[in-house]
């Protein structure tokens, strides 16, 4: 078997991977499907981080499109993130993966508060570690919480799992013609507005020299092959 090349990566999954049929909610198959894929990481040693979105059950800037007041959308979408976080948590378990979850926001009977050095030291036992909440503040996507936790935690690679093969020059579900990037730059995705991450996460991710990889997490084993150096998905750099 080769050798992984990072030892630490930041997984970030849309809250929609963990949806059902009905796309919404938490389907305890699909989080447990997941489950397997990680633990196939998990099982070759690598440092894992993961951020969740919400979008399954709750997205704020859609709440407030429709007249709610925005930071309480947002906070709403950061307890739909723990919600997701613990889902994934009870699928790691069951298949015997070591897991922490760490929230932004104190929610003390069923996650530990987000430190740093903590989240650090348990990487560095080998368990899997949930960080939920966002950034705790309002008007901040999971996309730009999964790049500063990558950053904080020295992370090597942005893992993001979507229902996707790879970032386009168009969408795809839309376009026959549509072309995938095997590799592009923050530049261009900026520049042209392609919408893989917030503008925010992939400045972030820019300055830090933090590359990014897009992929299907659907497709299984997908995951374990771009740990190993598999030519998966689109690469985001400078």
């Amino acid at each position: 078997m080769s050798n992984p090349v990072y030892k630490r990566v930041l997984l970030k999954l849309s809250g929609e991977v963990l949806a059902g049929e009905q796309g919404f909610g938490i389907d305890p198959n699909r989080a447990s499907k997941l489950a397997y894929e990680v633990k196939s990481i998990y099982d070759l040693g690598i440092n894992i981080g993961m951020v969740i979105g919400a979008g399954n059950i709750f997205r704020g800037i859609n709440a407030a499109d429709r007249g709610m007041d925005r930071v309480t959308g947002d906070y709403l979408g950061m307890l739909a993130t723990i919600m997701n976080a613990i889902a994934m948590q009870d699928a790691l378990e069951k298949i015997g993966c070591d897991t922490r979850t760490l929230s932004a926001i104190s929610v003390n009977k069923i996650s530990e508060p987000y430190i740093r050095r903590r989240a650090i030291r348990h990487l560095e036992k080998k368990r899997i570690v949930i960080v939920a909440g966002g950034t705790g503040n309002p008007y901040f996507s999971t996309d730009t919480a999964a790049a500063l936790r990558a950053t904080e935690l020295g992370a090597e690679v942005v893992l993001k799992g979507t229902k996707v093969d790879g970032i386009y020059d168009k969408d795809p579900a839309k376009h026959r013609d549509a072309k995938r990037f095997d590799n592009i730059s923050y530049k261009k995705v900026l520049n042209d507005d392609l919408r893989v991450m917030d503008m925010t996460a992939i400045t972030l991710c820019r300055e830090n020299s933090l590359p990014i990889k897009v992929f299907n997490i659907n497709n299984s084993g997908d995951l374990k092959k771009i740990v190993l150096g598999g030519n998966i998905g689109t690469l985001v750099s400078e």
